[in-house]
């Protein structure tokens, strides 16, 4: 269904490039709200980033007998899977919003194509067995940024047509900006794995608690066990039947008009989900429903996003400015290894903006 609804407006999109291309060399001149960058310009950028794709590749197969002609490979894999799934999620992102890009969906499906490609091509013998994996992890997080840039941009060019925004400016300076976060991103990433360290414990600093990475761990489950390390189908075939149920059910509810409905996403990601990031997200949409009920319009649901997006960002930038001082004054700044206040200290902080939204909605 997805694919479906997706598949013509993206077939739709590159007709409409393909016929404003022709009209530019006819002397026709677009709108200038309707002026998107030429689509020759475009294949000669996704032709160039397949260089540096190769050499990724080339390099992540370093050991491998024929690592030239798997990377070659891999690099194709990337242009083909990137272009189908970025246009999903840029899709998803555009039409409902970013809380609904389905990154976590197209990454994990990126690492059983992937994986069983690359399983038939290798096989998971000797090195291979061990480089494998490492490729498909390498593709699966290029696949990831992708998805999150299409719907990233997404949102960025559609508040820039509401406005009455020139389509190529946009898509130019949204280009710079790829290039500016592909700079910044690894190095503040690199300050958090110093730090606390990223699904495991920092050599920096053994005192402080890693930050999970459930998504990351669950993919390399996928992809190791793929190629031999053993991987319970049993628990997957579950997951499938899960899903296929839970949509079943939505379907049912949403033709009788119900209220309760059975989102198949939300039960997947609590159900991989550390517990300690499910109960603030289930305690959020309590307070939510509350207030829903209680006004009985969309006011609340607005202020509570935007509230919601601000502690987000602000938790992530502290997050990133306690790990600088962790990594830079190791031992001589108080309260960073072991802070016995700080689980008080957060329900003070929820009662506190459960207390705001009611006083303001």
């Amino acid at each position: 269904m997805v694919a479906d609804h997706t598949g013509r407006p993206l077939i739709a999109g590159v007709k409409a490039s393909l016929h404003a291309h022709r009209q530019a060399k006819a002397g026709e001149v677009a709108l200038r709200t309707e002026q998107d960058m030429p689509i020759p310009y475009v294949s000669l950028l996704v032709l160039l980033s397949a260089i540096p794709l190769y050499f990724i590749f080339l390099h992540a197969l370093d050991g491998y007998p024929e690592r030239y002609w798997i990377a070659a490979i891999m690099s194709g894999l990337m242009l083909v899977l990137g272009f189908i799934f970025a246009s999903v999620a840029g899709y998803m992102a555009g039409l409902v919003g970013s809380s609904n890009n389905p990154i976590s969906g197209v990454t994990i499906a990126t690492v059983i194509v992937s994986a069983l490609i690359l399983l038939q091509l290798m096989g998971n013998e000797g090195i291979a067995g061990r480089l494998g994996p490492i490729a498909v992890m390498y593709l699966a997080g290029m696949i990831c940024s992708a998805a999150a840039i299409a719907g990233d941009n997404m949102q960025d060019l559609k508040c820039g047509h509401i406005l009455g925004a020139t389509p190529w400016r946009q898509q130019v300076f949204q280009i710079i900006g790829v290039v500016a976060a592909a700079g910044a991103i690894p190095f503040v990433l690199s300050i958090l794995d110093q730090g606390y360290g990223i699904g495991r414990v920092s050599p920096l600093n053994p005192e402080a608690t890693p930050l999970s990475a459930p998504q990351a761990s669950l993919m390399r489950d996928l992809s190791t066990g793929i190629f031999g390390a053993g991987i319970e189908w049993n628990y997957i075939f579950i997951g499938f039947v899960l899903a296929a149920v839970l949509i079943l059910l939505d379907e049912i509810q949403k033709r009788r008009g119900a209220l309760f409905r059975f989102p198949v996403l939300a039960v997947a990601v609590g159900v991989y989900l550390p517990l300690g990031l499910s109960i603030p997200i289930f305690l959020g949409g309590l307070l939510a429903h509350w207030q829903q009920k209680r006004r009985g319009t969309h006011e609340a649901e607005g202020k509570g996003l935007l509230l919601a997006s601000g502690l987000i960002t602000g938790e992530a930038l502290m997050g990133v400015i306690v790990a600088i001082l962790a990594v830079s004054a190791p031992g001589r700044v108080p309260y960073l290894g072991d802070f016995a206040l700080a689980t008080w200290l957060g329900l003070a902080g929820f009662a506190l903006c459960f207390w705001y939204l009611a006083r303001k909605s």
